[in-house]
C-alpha cells in the first residue's frame, strides 16, 4: 500500500466499511465496563422503583443537556427535567413552562432509549432532525430538515480556525452516496452480527459521524444513537449513567479521538479504547449522582408534611439538584418573578419551619441553604 493510502479518509478506502479491532487488546476494557455496569444496574434495583425514576431522570437530564453543550448550545436545566418528567409521566412538583427547543432535544433522546427495541430507520432518524430544529433555523441559518443533505453549497467540512487559518479535521462522504451508505449503515445496526453490542455501541457511534448525513446536528444525533445501542446492550429503556456528559468532561480528546479515527485506517481499536474508557468513566461518575437521589429523596420524606407553594418546591429542588451560588432574597425573586415581599415571606417560612436556614455574616451577605437532617 502506497504512503498516499494513508492521507484518505476512512470512507474512501477500498475496505470500507469492513471495521477491523483487536477483541484481545480490548477484552480487559470491555470486561471491567460490563462488570461495572452490571454492578451499577443491580444497585439501582435495590433503590426501588420510585428513586430508580428519580435516577433516570437524573440521567436523563444530564444527557440531554450535556449532548447540546459539546455543541455549544446551553439549555435551561429547569426545562429539560420538567419536559422530560412530563413525558415520563413522573411527578416532580412545579414544572418549568414548555420550551419547543427543549421538548424536542427531549423527543429525540426518549424515543432512542425508551424505543430502544424497535428498528432504526430514515424515518425515525428524520422525526429527531426535525425535532432539533423546529423552526427550520440552525442559528440563523436556515437549514432542511428532516432530509439528508444535499452539499449544495460545497462538501460537508467540519472546520476549525478563522478566516484565512481554516483547518479541515474531517470531510464527510459527497451527498450522492448518502442513500446508500444510511441504508447499509441502518441494515448493519439492526442485525445482530455477533458483535458485542457495547463494542457495536462504539462503532455506531463513529459510523454515523463519519456519514454526517444532515445539514446539522450530527453531533447530537450520532449521541442519540450511541444512547439507543447502549440501551440494547443494558436491554432496558432505564438511563443510570450519561455518556454525554462524561465526553463533555473529556471533549478535547473526543474530537481528537474521532479526528485521528477518520483519518486512519478501519482498524479502529485505538477509537473504541477510547470510547471503553470514557463510557467506563461515565459509569463510575454514577456514584455522585445515585447519592445525590438517594439524600434528595430522604429530603422530601423528610418535610413530606409541610405545606410549601410551588415557588418553595422549585428553589428546594433547584438547591437539592446543585444551586450554583448562594441562595439570596434578590435571586429568589430574579428566579420567580415575584416581589421582593413574596421572597422574604416565602423564605422566612421555610426558616420558621426549619427547612432552610440563614448563613453569612447578616446584612447583603445573608443567604440560606439547606437544614442539616440528622
Amino acid at each position: 500500500m502506497n504512503s498516499g493510502e494513508y492521507n484518505k479518509y476512512i470512507w474512501q478506502r477500498s475496505e470500507w466499511p469492513e471495521w477491523q479491532f483487536d477483541s484481545g487488546r480490548l477484552s480487559a476494557l470491555l470486561s471491567k465496563v460490563t462488570l461495572e455496569r452490571g454492578r451499577l444496574l443491580g444497585s439501582m434495583q435495590v433503590l426501588g422503583f420510585k428513586l430508580a425514576e428519580e435516577a433516570t431522570l437524573a440521567a436523563l437530564t444530564e444527557d440531554v443537556i450535556k449532548s447540546s453543550e459539546i455543541e455549544g448550545e446551553k439549555l435551561d436545566p429547569e426545562s429539560v427535567r420538567s419536559s422530560l418528567a412530563r413525558r415520563l409521566g413522573l411527578d416532580i412538583g412545579a414544572l418549568a413552562p414548555a420550551d419547543r427547543h427543549v421538548d424536542g432535544v427531549v423527543e429525540m433522546v426518549l424515543d432512542a432509549t425508551q424505543g430502544y427495541d424497535r428498528p432504526l430507520t430514515e424515518q425515525r432518524l428524520s422525526g429527531w432532525h426535525a425535532a432539533l430544529f423546529p423552526t427550520g433555523f440552525s442559528g440563523m441559518s436556515r437549514i432542511a430538515v428532516g432530509t439528508y443533505r444535499t452539499d449544495a453549497e460545497g462538501p460537508m467540512q467540519v472546520i476549525s480556525g478563522g478566516v484565512g487559518k481554516e483547518k479541515v479535521h474531517f470531510e464527510a462522504p459527497p451527498a450522492e452516496r448518502l442513500g446508500q451508505e444510511m441504508l447499509r449503515f441502518l441494515d448493519w445496526f439492526n442485525h445482530a452480527q455477533g458483535l458485542d453490542p457495547t463494542i457495536k455501541a462504539g462503532l455506531a457511534h463513529l459510523w454515523f459521524v463519519t456519514l454526517h448525513p444532515f445539514e446539522d446536528g450530527n453531533g447530537r444525533i450520532a449521541r442519540a444513537v450511541c444512547d439507543m445501542a447502549l440501551a440494547r446492550a443494558d436491554g432496558s429503556p432505564q438511563r443510570f449513567y450519561s455518556l454525554s456528559a462524561q465526553i463533555r468532561r473529556e471533549r478535547k480528546e473526543y474530537y481528537e479521538a474521532l479526528e485521528s479515527a477518520q483519518k486512519g485506517t478501519l482498524d479502529v481499536t485505538e477509537w473504541l479504547e477510547w470510547f471503553l474508557g470514557c463510557l467506563l468513566n461515565a459509569i463510575l461518575n454514577v456514584d455522585e449522582k445515585t447519592q445525590g437521589v438517594l439524600s434528595k429523596a430522604a429530603f422530601w420524606r423528610h418535610w413530606s408534611g409541610a405545606s410549601m407553594n410551588e415557588r418553595q418546591v422549585r428553589m428546594l429542588n433547584k438547591l437539592l439538584d446543585g444551586f450554583e451560588g448562594n441562595l439570596t432574597n434578590k435571586k429568589w425573586v430574579t428566579m420567580n418573578h415575584c416581589s421582593p415581599d413574596t421572597a422574604l415571606r416565602d423564605i422566612k417560612e421555610l426558616v420558621e419551619r426549619g427547612v432552610l436556614v440563614s448563613a453569612g455574616a447578616g446584612g447583603r451577605s445573608t443567604h440560606y441553604v439547606l437544614s442539616d437532617l440528622r
